[in-house]
């Protein structure tokens, strides 16, 4: 028995199942949606495990992490294309626009961190002079 033939039979359904969970991972969201739909369509059962799954295996959130939704994004972007300049500028545009999209993120803390010592200061200034009223009104009265 040749290599290919015993090398397809250990890979079999499973190998045909992650092959196409890695095709509909790298086309993003709209495959998995539209797959489900055909699924739906052609044989309820079988869109019913494929939403069960997409729901299990958390395929439509993007609440674990952030890099879990730019997955195929980065996968995209990490793909040499051949031609070493054009990969030379991709790396260096997109290291410019993760540094500019930390600065952003940073200079938006800061106006957070502002907002906040602002609201506080305000807060205290009040206070202050709800403190300071009583005792003007008590000098008055025995002026």
């Amino acid at each position: 028995m040749s290599t290919l033939a015993s090398s397809s039979r250990s890979t079999g359904f499973t190998g045909w199942l992650s092959r196409a969970e890695a095709w509909l991972d790298d086309k993003g969201k709209g495959a998995w949606i539209a797959a489900m739909v055909v699924s739906f369509i052609l044989f309820w059962p079988l869109g019913l495990a494929l939403l069960a799954y997409m729901i299990w295996s958390k395929k439509m959130t993007c609440a674990s992490s952030r890099t879990g939704c730019d997955r195929t994004t980065y996968r995209a972007a990490t793909r040499t294309t051949g031609n070493t300049a054009f990969d030379a500028y991709k790396t260096e545009t997109l290291r410019r626009l993760e540094e500019e999209q930390q600065n952003f993120e940073a200079f938006l803390q800061r106006l957070r961190e502002a907002r906040d010592k602002a609201e506080f200061d305000q807060f205290m200034d009040e206070r202050a002079r709800a403190a300071r009223a009583p005792r003007d009104e008590m000098d008055e009265d025995k002026a």
